[in-house]
């Protein structure tokens, strides 16, 4: 799966076939699956006003798709409170690389002299791109779009796909209210983050607030796209009310509505006296906002002075040429700069849609993307169809949840997961609303192939939100792991996916045996008992060259024909490991042998052996073995000691 993926027709409807077919015709589309009914504007409420449905051309004299191409400038909020929606299109429409895939054959949809009032649009939903056919029938009071327009009069892209969002969710009134992350990912089939500027410590922290906005224009300069707001417990509900002055700042910035970020800059600045923030500096730090309703801007440093008598004296600080380097405007149109120190200060959460690079043939990084679809459901208990069992706060069921184990390669790994359920504002109407979900992630045996009993240790565990989906970066180590996507409670049911991005395979599978399964016909003794042991360390091992150079040791641990491998420690004579394997044994009276090598360029040295028994005993014992030579050499002692820990009992899934 990546970001250009197979495409399903939402409600099986061909746009290519009903375009000919109106074509052949003669005659002007019209969707009998989004009617020009007020059901399709609102399922709670009465529209506001008396609703007339026109097609641009009742509208206009001579409507265009597109004036110019697409800018963040086109698109304006109507009266419907889907800020999140449109800021996120407003990012969108500054990225030609990735507006042509949501809107597919954009030349060959433009108007002309004939056209069949028939568009489509693409959107990523749940693991596929969704190719969702309009008629050009918009909404209208008194000659008027009431919902998402253009600034030109004339241009009906925005309009257009704003009813194509709509169609998909079953209403426009099911978009009033919703999370700028869900949208940025709708648009591009990215992973998106949220971060919460208030708590990361960028307002104080010169070095953060120097990295978060490094990191903001590498991602954007990479098409990631970026959204921003004010929180306020809320979604601001409809625009230019009395409610929105009560929400508005003594800046002019607007509480609980969304912002799309349209760029971020270092501008050249000259005399620095004003700037007593920046500390001299010649250059600052600078981010571009758009307001999705076109108008209404930050008032602060930088601002366009629409609410002063003369625009803010920072700007003649900069030059002309740098003025028009910027595309700077001194206009009402909901577009302004500020200061990336204002813009900690004042907005309190970043959405950031990152575009994960799966192409093999790439500068820049590349990934590994891994997916599952799946299911938590409620079935017989200790049957593969119990797979509900809430977050790790419920530790008798946790456990029961699907399971999914993955293997970094390299010595430190920067994995990238998200996990997302389906959608359910298309069921907004029926008072369905998402679940609480998350994941956790817990550091296991370096052989582990059946489904986990017991919770081992911890590494990483998202937050528990009830949203759409959930993303978390973490640096993971060398090794084996598995991760557990849950919902908050047990016993809640509903599908996900599970996303995983790292830099090399992680040959990820979904663990759903519970324990080993020998075939009543084989001739395979059943496994009688299941080991772990962990070799923590050793110390004191004999040195390597003539010149007293330490080892680059490592462990092979051996078991009745398997073999785990722990990673190199180099460099030392008293390297750590701490390396788990777990071993199902059917002849728990042979001893397991644990090697010690010297990994070397040419050939490895053999350092020492040593044997544990690890009969039966369903606690934990640590043992520090002395090393001794090869099978043949096992009297020879060696130098230096192996501290190992042990686990062994007779039921398979105790652990």
């Amino acid at each position: 799966m990546g970001l250009f993926n197979r495409t399903k027709a939402f409600h099986g409807q061909n746009y290519a076939k009903l375009k000919k077919d109106c074509l052949n015709r003669g005659e002007k589309f019209s969707d009998p699956r989004f009617p020009p009914h007020d059901s399709s504007i609102f399922f709670s409420k009465q529209p506001p006003g008396v609703v007339t449905w026109k097609r641009p051309q009742d509208i206009v004299d001579k409507p265009q798709l597109f004036i110019e191409g697409l800018s963040a400038k086109d698109v304006t909020q109507g009266q419907l409170g889907n800020c999140w929606f449109v800021a996120a299109c407003a990012t969108l429409a500054g990225v030609k690389e990735l507006w042509h895939r949501v809107i597919p054959d954009y030349k060959d949809q433009e108007y002309g002299d004939i056209h069949p009032g028939i568009f489509h649009f693409r959107f990523w939903r749940f693991g596929e791109w969704v190719e969702v056919v309009v008629d050009d029938l918009l909404p209208t009071i008194d000659g008027q779009l009431i919902f998402t327009h253009s600034r030109e009069r004339g241009e009906f892209w925005c309009a257009l796909l704003e009813k194509a969002y709509a169609k998909l969710h079953g209403s426009y009134e099911a978009l009033e209210g919703g999370n700028l992350s869900d949208a940025l990912v709708d648009l591009t089939s990215g992973v998106s983050a949220h971060l919460d500027l208030t708590i990361g410590g960028y307002i104080d922290d010169f070095e953060k607030r120097k990295q978060l906005f490094k990191m903001m224009t590498k991602e954007m300069n990479e098409h990631a796209l970026m959204c921003c707001a004010i929180t306020t417990g809320e979604v601001f509900p409809r625009p230019h009310s009395h409610e929105e002055a009560e929400m508005r700042t003594d800046v002019g910035l607007v509480k609980g509505h969304a912002y799309g970020i349209t760029a971020c800059r270092k501008i050249n600045i000259g005399d620095t006296g004003l700037f007593s923030i920046f500390k001299g500096a010649q250059k600052v730090r600078m981010v571009r906002l758009k307001n999705p309703w076109g108008e209404r801007e930050w008032s602060g440093a930088f601002s366009d002075g629409f609410f002063k008598t003369e625009r803010s004296p920072e700007w003649s600080k900069v030059s002309a040429s740098e003025r028009q380097r910027l595309g700077l405007t001194f206009e009402d149109d909901g577009e302004f700069w500020m200061t990336f120190e204002d813009f900690l200060a004042h907005f309190t959460d970043l959405s950031i849609c990152f575009l994960i690079n799966t192409k093999v043939l790439s500068f820049s990084k590349t990934w590994q993307e891994t997916s599952f679809f799946d299911a938590w459901t409620i079935g017989v208990r200790g049957h593969n169809t119990d797979r509900a069992g809430g977050c790790p706060n419920h530790k008798e069921t946790f456990l029961r949840n699907p399971q999914y184990r993955f293997d970094i390669k390299e010595e430190n790994d920067d994995v990238i997961f998200q996990l997302m359920q389906r959608d359910a504002r298309d069921r907004k109407q029926e008072g369905i609303q998402n679940l609480v979900i998350g994941f956790h992630i817990m550091k296991v045996e370096e052989n582990r192939r059946y489904r986990v009993h017991r919770v081992h240790e911890s590494v990483a565990t998202s937050d528990y939100i009830r949203t759409r989906s959930i993303f978390l970066r973490e640096q993971l180590k060398q090794g084996r792991y598995v991760i557990i996507p849950t919902t908050f409670k047990p016993d809640e049911t509903g599908e996900f996916l599970l996303r995983m991005f790292t830099s090399k395979d992680p040959d990820a599978k979904a663990l759903k045996k519970d324990q080993p399964k020998v075939a009543w016909y084989s001739c395979v003794k059943k496994p009688v008992m299941v080991t772990t042991i962990t070799v923590k360390c050793a110390s004191n091992l004999e040195k390597q060259t003539a010149f007293g150079g330490d080892a680059d040791a490592y462990c092979i641990i051996k078991c009745e024909g398997e073999s785990v491998r722990t990673p190199v420690d180099k460099k030392t004579s008293n390297p750590t490991w701490n390396t788990t394997a777990i071993f199902y044994r059917t002849k728990p009276e042979q001893p397991i042998v644990i090697e010690v090598w010297n990994s070397n360029m040419l050939m490895d040295g053999f350092i020492g052996r040593a044997e544990v028994t690890a009969p039966i005993n369903p606690s934990y014992i640590q043992v520090e073995l002395p090393l001794f030579g090869r099978r043949k050499e096992k009297a020879v002692e060696k130098q230096g000691n192996l501290v190992v820990q042990v686990y062994s009992d007779d039921d398979l899934t105790s652990i």
